[in-house]
């Protein structure tokens, strides 16, 4: 993951210059909406991934009960 090679001086030079760009007053609006970006993305992933497992599982039931039956 890219944030684990980025130091605390990289991340003030990062905020700084995003205050710099965009503002005091829009920059907590700014990352509002990116954090909530970010979490609809992990929402979605999450479900993702509970409706892949629960067809693997359903999968693998019907693969038991077919071999149960030969």
């Amino acid at each position: 993951m890219i944030l684990t090679f980025i130091g605390t001086t990289e991340l003030l030079l990062i905020g700084g210059l995003a205050l710099l760009l965009v503002g005091g007053k829009k920059l907590p609006e700014m990352m509002r909406g990116l954090g909530k970006g970010v979490r609809e993305f992990k929402d979605g992933m999450r479900e993702m991934s509970e409706l892949r497992s629960e067809d693997v599982s359903e999968f693998s039931d019907e693969q038991n009960s077919k071999s149960e039956n030969i």
